[in-house]
């Protein structure tokens, strides 16, 4: 028989010295679990004397790692939550700043929630790939690419921007930037669908819920499983995939990792896409037009590229929103809406959304 956990969701910030009391949640099933990967094996015949040589031995890798969560009376499709690059499930945790994340949001709100690693990512750490872990000093570049802000270069402390929906404490900031974690294996977008798919086999239907670089991974997703039957994408950042024979040019930009290109796939894969709704969601401080800081650019090519994915689904059938925030007269967001300040608003929109498609009842 499952317990019961009566469950006060506040994040208690001990270290911020504050608490935020939602309302209390009876959670009737929790548990974590790993889904899809790899096996490999050294070919030979295991000697159980010499148990270090690997003759004969096998591997598991390549799968994700999953936390779920089930409240009382929770809604029919559960959200699945995936990170996007150098992040790990932490992303929808509590906020830097001591905050209720997503995954506590959601459930007070009556949804299961589903928090995934990556293959090759945080606890989903043992890849069947070799890898080469550094210990880059990136974190003033991750900080402006994320639109907190532009590093101070002259005083070396971080310039954030004006009206920025991100706590300026010392402590947040630093919460914030060991968020950041690395890959133990070579990115492959087909491992980690495949992982995400089965996922969806194990959860049943439910609603996607992706990041940055897991935008991509997500279209991938809904094309191996129709168990997904929506897509709430946080400024996916690379992946987009467009019809054979339709992809368009890749996007200039000043950003330093280079012009933004799509992806192509068979039109009967693509139109997988074009059964079920889709929203993406940006934040602030992105270019109205290019512009050589390279941040703010690299934004609007993303945004840019999103707004062409969308009107080439919707032009095949499909019902694909794109949001940019501001327009709305959401401010001040960055690269982490579902994090910021402001994050409860930010939360309410997509409940809208998925009240307004049928997907959250």
């Amino acid at each position: 028989m499952k317990r019961k956990f009566l469950v006060a969701i506040a994040a208690a910030s001990l270290y911020m010295g504050t608490a935020s009391a939602m309302r209390p949640v009876t959670i009737v099933d929790q548990g974590s679990f790993f889904a899809g990967g790899t096996m490999t094996e050294t070919p030979g015949r295991m000697d159980f004397q010499k148990p270090l040589n690997q003759h004969g031995q096998t591997m598991h890798g390549d799968h994700a790692y999953v936390f779920y969560q089930r409240p009382a009376n929770a809604k029919q499709y559960p959200l699945v939550f995936l990170h996007g690059a150098g992040q790990s499930a932490k992303t929808w945790e509590t906020t830097p700043d001591g905050r209720d994340g997503f995954q506590n949001i959601f459930l007070e709100r009556g949804f299961s929630t589903y928090l995934v690693d990556q293959p090759r990512r945080g606890k989903a750490g043992q890849s069947t790939q070799p890898a080469a872990l550094t210990a880059d000093t990136y974190d003033q570049f991750w900080f402006s690419n994320f639109r907190v802000g532009n590093w101070d270069d002259a005083s070396h402390s971080p310039g954030y921007f004006d009206g920025v929906q991100f706590s300026k404490t010392k402590e947040a900031l630093n919460q914030y930037l060991r968020q950041m974690t690395p890959n133990t294996g070579p990115y492959d977008a087909g491992v980690i669908s495949d992982a995400m798919a089965a996922i969806f086999e194990k959860a049943g239907e439910g609603v996607l819920v992706t990041h940055s670089q897991g935008g991509g991974i997500g279209w991938l997703t809904a094309i191996k499983s129709g168990k997904v039957k929506g897509i709430v994408s946080y400024e996916p950042g690379s992946g987009f995939i467009f019809p054979e024979g339709e992809t368009p040019p890749p996007v200039k930009t000043t950003h330093p990792m280079g012009d933004l290109a799509a992806n192509s796939v068979p039109m009967a894969d693509f139109l997988k896409l074009t059964k079920i709704p889709i929203v993406i969601y940006y934040g602030d401080f992105i270019a109205d037009s290019y512009t050589k800081e390279w941040n703010k650019d690299g934004w609007r090519a993303r945004l840019e590229m999103a707004r062409l994915w969308a009107e080439t689904v919707n032009r095949h059938g499909g019902d694909a929103t794109v949001v940019h925030l501001p327009d709305v007269g959401v401010t001040g967001n960055t690269h982490f809406p579902f994090s910021d300040l402001n994050n409860i608003e930010v939360a309410d929109l997509m409940e809208a959304w998925l009240q307004e498609k049928g997907l959250a009842e």
